[in-house]
């Protein structure tokens, strides 16, 4: 390792220690248990050492935003020595990335549409020996953009109505419905919108009693979403530094 790496490790262990600090007090002030909060390392952008880094220090579970960066960073990464990597897609999906995706996704974060679950689900059945485990993003605020599928309907795209999606991904043989995801508007304060969303969840796991993953929470906001019942957050800036934006 050189120099360089070996500082770079140095630094992301000093992070790591901070955000496992934060998740530890958050989870007292809610009176949890920090062992019921998966930490997910947001590394879009970082390069493949970075992930191994990290999985050196113990955080194998690995979030990427992009098809395109995500599926060479996961080959370079599982064609090497150390911890397995335990793979997060959780940016917005196109139907023609389904084949892409479940080939190295050990989880679907981000699945919004009936269409969508349906592609993921044929891609999954060919392509992978196990099922493939989901979440299914739901939306706050109703922003198309933003993503996510709409509690109780009033959108005018069936395919986005939240109760229809989780519906065909429940379908789908080589699918897991796992639970659900979210992003707290910017607009927002976050408390609030995980106290909505908690409600959903409620909704989601009396249907579906095996959906019991809240993937919710990331640098700004874990506190909150761990006060109202992440299962999962979703860390970058605070693990890996600032970073530079995307063209």
């Amino acid at each position: 390792m050189t120099l360089t790496g070996i500082d770079r490790r140095a630094e992301l262990a000093g992070n790591l220690e901070r955000v496992r600090d934060r998740l530890a007090r958050a989870c007292a002030a809610a009176g949890r248990s920090p062992a019921e909060v998966t930490l997910v390392a947001v590394t879009k952008t970082y390069p493949a050492a970075d992930v191994r880094h990290l999985a050196a220090l113990g955080l194998t579970d690995v979030g990427e935003n992009r098809d395109q960066e995500a599926a060479p960073k996961a080959a370079e990464v599982g064609g090497l020595p150390g911890p397995a990597v335990r793979w997060h897609f959780i940016g917005q999906l196109q139907r023609n990335k389904a084949k892409s995706v479940v080939r190295y996704a050990d989880v679907v974060q981000s699945v919004a549409g009936v269409r969508l679950a349906g592609a993921l689900g044929r891609a999954a059945e060919r392509l992978r020996e196990r099922p493939l485990d989901v979440l299914v993003q739901v939306s706050l605020d109703g922003d198309p953009a933003r993503g996510g599928a709409v509690p109780g309907g009033g959108v005018a795209e069936e395919d986005r109505v939240l109760d229809s999606v989780l519906a065909a991904v429940a379908a789908e043989p080589a699918l897991r419905l796992r639970g659900l995801m979210a992003v707290a508007p910017a607009e927002e304060e976050p408390a609030a919108a995980f106290a909505r969303l908690s409600r959903v969840v409620a909704a989601v796991r009396a249907a579906y009693p095996e959906a019991t993953a809240l993937s919710a929470g990331m640098s700004g906001d874990l506190e909150a979403a761990i006060e109202h019942g992440a299962t999962h957050v979703r860390v970058g800036s605070a693990l890996l530094g600032a970073r530079a934006p995307l063209r």
